[in-house]
C-alpha cells in the first residue's frame, strides 16, 4: 500500500500514520465487536498509527478528531471536549470541522444536554452541506433528540427523509430500525387506548421498515447482524393477523440466544439435537420460552407448546438459583396456568387440575385458576361437587366478568333441557342481562350469550300463519342487534359473526352472504360448530359431497368422534345426494349413518324415526331402479329394512310425546304394511324370474369382468415391474458413471500431483524445494548488421524453395535501386490501390495473377540475358534477389539470407508491365528493371 511504502521512507511522518490508523479502524467496522479479528484491527488503528501520529504533532485535526472518537467511546468526555475543539479550531476541511461538531454533539447527548446537543448537531450537519446533502449520523441523532422529547411526530419526519434512498446511495439501516420501532410502539398504544383508531398504514409502515433491514441480514455485504430487539417488534406487529410470522420471529429469536450460550455450558451426556436444544432452553429467558408455547397452543401444537412451557418454568428455577433477589413469582404463576390449559387441551385433565391445585395453594385468590378447576369438575360431573364449585366461585367474585360468564354457560347446560318458552325469563339470559346492566354493559361474552339465546327461541318458535312469521322474523332482528353490538366495540368477534350468518340462513335463507362469513370465521374458531353450520349451507346449496366434507371434519374434531347429531346431518346429506344422484349405494350409507346415531343417543326417539324413514325411502327408490342394476339380495335387504320401520313407527306412535303427530305416523306405517310390502314382494319375484332366466349371462359377464379385472391388474403390476426396472437400470447406470467420474479423478489428481513434484527442484542455495524455472528460447540469428531475422515463416512454393537454394549463393547483400521514374518509361504502369498484406493467404485473384505474370517475364529476361551474355554477375544476382523479393514474398527469410533489410511478406504493387510491350529486350531487360522498381519502393516503405 501507498501509505506503508510512505512510512518505509519517513518513519516520522504523521500523515500516512493517521491515514493507516483510519484504514484499520474502517476494516475493524467491517467485522463483528465480539470476533478477536476486531480487537485486532482496533488495537492496531489506534495503538500503532493514531497514537504515534498523536505523538508526532498534537495539533493535526484528523488525528484529534479520531482520538477524540475513541475518548467517547471510554466515555472520558474531558478529553472528547478538548480534542474535539482542537479538530475544529486547526483543520481547514469542512468534513473535519464536521466531525468536531459532531462528536461535541455525542458528548452533550450523552450527558443528557439536549438543548446544546441539537445546536452541535446542526453544526455538523451545516458543515457537510446542510439540508440537501448533509452529515447522516448527525441528522440522525437530531431524529433520537426528537425521540427524547417526545416529539415523534418530528422524529418520524426526520427519519423519512433519512431513509428515502437518493440516487446510488445505500439505505441507512439504522435510521430505518428506529422509525419501524417508532411505529411499533404507536401500533401497540392504540391497542391499549380508550377510542380505537386505524393504525393501518402505521402498521405497514412498521413492517416494511423493519422487514427490509431483516432482509439486509442475509447479504453478506451490508454486514449486519441479526438483532433481536427487531425480530421481537415484528412479533409483535404479526401478532394478530399473521400469528405464523410471528411465532417464525421468535424462533429465530430464540435460536439467537442458543448461539450466545458457551459451549462451557453445554450438556456432555446428551448428543441427540432435539435433546440438547431442550436442555439448553433453561439459560433463555423464560418470558420469550412463554411466549412461542402460546403461539404454539393457538395453532393447536399442544405438545410443543406444553414443551415450551415446560422449558420457560426451568428457567425460573434457574434464574431464582441464579440469584435470590429476583421476584420470578409472577412469571411461575402465568406459566403455570399456561402449562394446565395445554394439558387441558390434550386431554391431561388431571395433570391440568394438579398444576391448577398447586397454583390454588400459592393464591387461593388466583381466579383464573379456581375457574378451570372449577370447570375440570363440572366436566367430570362427579356428584355436586362441580355445582358446588362453580357456585362458591360465583360468590366469592361475584363482580368478575369472566367468573359471571362461566356461571353463565352453566346456568345454560343446566337448563338445556328445559328451557322456558318465554326467553324473557331464561336464567341464564336474565344473568346476562344483569351483568349488562349493573357491571359493564359492553361485556362482548353477555351479549354473544344474548344473541344466541334469541336464536334459539326464535327457531323453536311457530311459523304457521304470517303474524307468527313476523314475530319469529323480530326475534331474529332482536338477536341480530346484540351480535352487532358485540362486532362493533370487537370487529373480530368470530362468534358474533357467526351469530349473524345463522340468522340470515335461518329467517332471510341466504346462504350466499352468510357462507362468506362462515368460511372467515373457520380460519379463526377452531370448533365442530362451525364445520357443522358450513355442512348446513352447503346441503341447502345441493352441494353434497362439501357438506359431507365439512360433517366429517365436525366428526374428527376432539370429542366429536360419536356425536349423534352429526351423524344425523351426515345421514340426512346421504339421503339427499341419493335422491339427487339416484344412487343406492348413497341411500346405503344413509341407512349406515342413520344407525350410528342412533347407536349414540338410543334414547332420542326422533333418531329412531330418522332410521325408519331412510328405510322407507331406501324401499321407494329400489323399487324404481331397473332390474339390470340391481339384485335379489339389495332387494331381500330392503324388505328387511321395511319390516324394521314398519315397527319402529308402531312402537313410535305409542309414545307419549311421539316428535310428530301420531295419526301421520299410523298412517305412514300402515302404507308401509299394507303398500310397500306388497309392492317390494312382486319386485322381489320378478328379480328373481330375470336372474333366472340370465343367470348364464351374468354369470358370464361376471366371469369376463372379473377376467378383465385380473387382466386390468396384471397389465398394472406388469407396468409397475417395468418402471422399477428402469429405475434400478438407471441407478445402477449412475452408479458406474459416478465411480468411472471418481476413478478418473482420481487419475487426474495423480497425474497432477506427479506432473507438480516434477517440476519441483530443490534450490542450490536456499535447499528448500522451488518450482522449476523454464530455460528462456534460444535467440535467432542475428544478422550482419545486427538486425533481428523475421519471426513468421509462412508457407513457401516449390519454385520459392528453388530461388532460396540460389539466393544461398549470395554473400553480399542486395544493392538498393531506385524506382525510375513514370515520365522516363512510360511503359510502366502503376496500380490504383497501394495494399499492404501481412498474410499471403490473403491475396486476392487480381494479386496472384500480377505475380505470376511477373515471375514468368523475369523468367524470360532471364533467359534472354544469359544468351546475350550481357550484365554482370552482381547484376544478375541484383536481378535474381529483386525477382524472388517481388514474387515470392518471404523466401529470403526461409533461405537464411544476409541481407541487411527484411522485405515485408508482400510488397505495395508498384507498376505492372504492359503485356503488350515488344521491346523489352532493348532497353535492357525491362523486367529486372521492373523488379528494382519493386525492391525500391519496399525499401522506402521500411
Amino acid at each position: 500500500m501507498a501509505w506503508e511504502r510512505a512510512l518505509e521512507i519517513n518513519p516520522e511522518s504523521k500523515t500516512p500514520n493517521i491515514l493507516l490508523g483510519l484504514y484499520y479502524l474502517d476494516a475493524s467496522g467491517n467485522v463483528p465487536v465480539n470476533s478477536p479479528e476486531f480487537a485486532q484491527l482496533y488495537k492496531k488503528a489506534m495503538t500503532e498509527y493514531t497514537q504515534k501520529s498523536f505523538k508526532l504533532d498534537k495539533n493535526q485535526p484528523l488525528t484529534c478528531a479520531t482520538f477524540s472518537g475513541y475518548f467517547l467511546s471510554t466515555r472520558n468526555y474531558a478529553h472528547v471536549e478538548s480534542l474535539a475543539n482542537k479538530a475544529i479550531q486547526y483543520t481547514d476541511v469542512n468534513a473535519i470541522a464536521s466531525d468536531g461538531w459532531y462528536l461535541l454533539a455525542r458528548k452533550e447527548h450523552s450527558n443528557g444536554n439536549t438543548e446544546l446537543a441539537a445546536d452541535y448537531y446542526r453544526r455538523a450537519d451545516e458543515a457537510r452541506g446542510g439540508v440537501d446533502r448533509g452529515y447522516l449520523p448527525a441528522k440522525f441523532g437530531l431524529a433520537q433528540l426528537s425521540v427524547l422529547n417526545n416529539d415523534l411526530g418530528e422524529a418520524k419526519l426526520r427519519l423519512e427523509k433519512i431513509v428515502q434512498p437518493t440516487g446510488k446511495k445505500e439505505r441507512n439501516y439504522e435510521a430505518m430500525i428506529l422509525l419501524g420501532a417508532l411505529y411499533a410502539e404507536e401500533v401497540s398504544a392504540s391497542q391499549f387506548a380508550a377510542t380505537k383508531e386505524d393504525k393501518s398504514a402505521e402498521k405497514r409502515k412498521a413492517i416494511d421498515n423493519l422487514e427490509q433491514v431483516r432482509s439486509a441480514w442475509k447479504d453478506p455485504k451490508k454486514n449486519l447482524s441479526p438483532d433481536a430487539a427487531i425480530l421481537l417488534n415484528l412479533a409483535r406487529l404479526y401478532e394478530n393477523d399473521q400469528p405464523e410470522k410471528a411465532l417464525q420471529c421468535l424462533q429465530q429469536v430464540e435460536q439467537l440466544e442458543l448461539d450466545q450460550i458457551p459451549s462451557s455450558e453445554h450438556p456432555t451426556d446428551v448428543e441427540d439435537d432435539a435433546a440438547l436444544r431442550n436442555a439448553l432452553r433453561k439459560n433463555l429467558p423464560p418470558q420469550l420460552l412463554n411466549n412461542i408455547g402460546c403461539f404454539y397452543s393457538q395453532a393447536e401444537k399442544h405438545e410443543k407448546a406444553s414443551e415450551m412451557f415446560e422449558a420457560a418454568l426451568g428457567s425460573c428455577i434457574r434464574i431464582g438459583e441464579k440469584d435470590d433477589e429476583i421476584d420470578t413469582d409472577a412469571l411461575v404463576t402465568t406459566i403455570s396456568f399456561n402449562l394446565g390449559r395445554s394439558y387441558e387441551a390434550q386431554d391431561r385433565i388431571d395433570e391440568a387440575q394438579g398444576v391448577y391445585e398447586k397454583l390454588v395453594a400459592r393464591h387461593d385468590d388466583y381466579t383464573d385458576a379456581l375457574a378451570r378447576l372449577a370447570y375440570i369438575k363440572l366436566r367430570k360431573g362427579t356428584g355436586k361437587e362441580g355445582p358446588d364449585a362453580v357456585a362458591k366461585l360465583y360468590q366469592d367474585n361475584p363482580t368478575d366478568l369472566d367468573v359471571r360468564a362461566l356461571y353463565g354457560w352453566y346456568l345454560g347446560k343446566v337448563n338445556s333441557r328445559k328451557r322456558n318458552p318465554n326467553v324473557n325469563e331464561d336464567p341464564e339470559l336474565r344473568h346476562y342481562k344483569h351483568t349488562l346492566q349493573n357491571y359493564d354493559k359492553h361485556d362482548r361474552y353477555a351479549l354473544v350469550g344474548m344473541g344466541n339465546l334469541y336464536l334459539m327461541a326464535a327457531r323453536e318458535m311457530r311459523r304457521d300463519t304470517d303474524q307468527e312469521k313476523q314475530k319469529r322474523s323480530a326475534q331474529y332482528t332482536r338477536a341480530v342487534e346484540f351480535f352487532d353490538k358485540a362486532l362493533q366495540l370487537d370487529p373480530k368477534n368470530a362468534y358474533a359473526a357467526q351469530g349473524i350468518a345463522i340468522a340470515l340462513v335461518e329467517d332471510k335463507k341466504d346462504y350466499k352472504t352468510a357462507l362468506p362469513i362462515f368460511l372467515k370465521v373457520r380460519e379463526t374458531v377452531k370448533d365442530a360448530n362451525v364445520n357443522i353450520n358450513i355442512g348446513h349451507i352447503y346441503a341447502e346449496l345441493r352441494q353434497f359431497s362439501k357438506a359431507i366434507e365439512n360433517y366429517e371434519h365436525a366428526l374428527a374434531r376432539g370429542g366429536k368422534e360419536n356425536d349423534s347429531s352429526i351423524f344425523a346431518c351426515l345421514g340426512r346429506t346421504w339421503l339427499n345426494k341419493g335422491r339427487h344422484d339416484r344412487s343406492l349405494d348413497a341411500y346405503a350409507t344413509a341407512l349406515e349413518y342413520a344407525h350410528k346415531a342412533l347407536a349414540a343417543a338410543p334414547d332420542q326417539i326422533h333418531f329412531k324415526f330418522n332410521v325408519a324413514f331412510v328405510q322407507i325411502q331406501h324401499v321407494q327408490h329400489i323399487m324404481n331402479v331397473p332390474e339390470t342394476q340391481r339384485t335379489l339380495e339389495q332387494l331381500e335387504k330392503a324388505l328387511e329394512g321395511l319390516e324394521a320401520a314398519i315397527v319402529a313407527l308402531d312402537e313410535i306412535a305409542a309414545q307419549p310425546q311421539p316428535p310428530y303427530p301420531k295419526a301421520d305416523l299410523e298412517q305412514r306405517a300402515s302404507m308401509a304394511r299394507n303398500t310397500q310390502r306388497k309392492q317390494l314382494a312382486r319386485q322381489i319375484e320378478s328379480q328373481k324370474e330375470y336372474e333366472e332366466k340370465n343367470k348364464e349371462k351374468l354369470t358370464a359377464a361376471l366371469e369376463q369382468r372379473q377376467a378383465e379385472l385380473k387382466k386390468r391388474e396384471e397389465e398394472r403390476q406388469r407396468v409397475l415391474a417395468q418402471e422399477l426396472e428402469r429405475k434400478q437400470k438407471i441407478a445402477k447406470e449412475r452408479e458406474e458413471i459416478a465411480a468411472r467420474d471418481r476413478e478418473q479423478a482420481e487419475v487426474r489428481l495423480r497425474e497432477d500431483q506427479e506432473r507438480a513434484a516434477a517440476e519441483m527442484t530443490t534450490d542450490s542455495e536456499t535447499g528448500e524445494r522451488v518450482r522449476r524455472k523454464k530455460k528462456p528460447s534460444a535467440k535467432r540469428r542475428v544478422g550482419e548488421d545486427g538486425e533481428q531475422p523475421p519471426k513468421r515463416r509462412p508457407k513457401k512454393s516449390k519454385k520459392a524453395d528453388a530461388d532460396d537454394g540460389d539466393s544461398d549463393e549470395e554473400s553480399q547483400p542486395k544493392k538498393k535501386r531506385r524506382l525510375a521514374a513514370k515520365k522516363d518509361n512510360p511503359k510502366y504502369k502503376s496500380a490504383e490501390l497501394v495494399v499492404d498484406s501481412s498474410d499471403d493467404e490473403d491475396y486476392d485473384a487480381l494479386d496472384r495473377a500480377e505475380k505470376a505474370l511477373e515471375r514468368n517475364r523475369s523468367d524470360q529476361s532471364d533467359n534472354d540475358d544469359a544468351s546475350r551474355g550481357g550484365g554482370s554477375d552482381n547484376e544478375d544476382d541484383d536481378r535474381m534477389d529483386v525477382d524472388n523479393g517481388a514474387n515470392q514474398d518471404d523466401d529470403e527469410d526461409d533461405a537464411g539470407a544476409t541481407s541487411t533489410k527484411r522485405a515485408p511478406k508482400r510488397a505495395r504493387r508498384g507498376r505492372v508491365l504492359d503485356d503488350s510491350d515488344e521491346d523489352e529486350d532493348e532497353r535492357g531487360s525491362p523486367a529486372a528493371n521492373g523488379a528494382k522498381a519493386d525492391a525500391s519502393m519496399v525499401d522506402e516503405d521500411d
